[in-house]
């Protein structure tokens, strides 16, 4: 096979999954009426595991018997965590708690 056919089949090998995950949940469920249960629950808990997840995974490799000893990753997580109790807004918590982190390992922690 030629590398340009190779090539177009995997472009429509992935139209077609990404068609079909877009217009699957339009067939799985009703249009107006209520989710599955099963749906709300993955809605409730997943949010949270996600991102209990990635904090791990970015917290992983800090040393906190080097250089400025966790103290952005830290302060920025406790933003993160107030910012989310006080407003419960996902997107600015996230956000700005990175901007703080941008600005305390390029401009304070250097």
């Amino acid at each position: 096979m030629t590398s340009t056919l190779h090539a177009i089949c995997i472009i429509l090998v992935m139209a077609a999954v990404t068609a079909l995950i877009r217009f699957l949940p339009f067939f799985l469920f009703d249009k107006g009426g209520e989710p599955p249960a099963w749906v709300k629950y993955l809605g409730k808990v997943l949010p949270p595991a996600v991102m209990s997840m990635l904090l791990v995974y970015c917290v992983r490799s800090v040393n906190l018997a080097s250089g400025s000893h966790g103290i952005p990753e830290i302060s920025c997580i406790l933003v993160a965590i107030l910012l989310h109790l006080w407003k419960r807004n996902t997107l600015l918590s996230i956000g700005l708690s990175t901007i703080l982190y941008m600005i305390l390992v390029q401009a304070v922690f250097i």
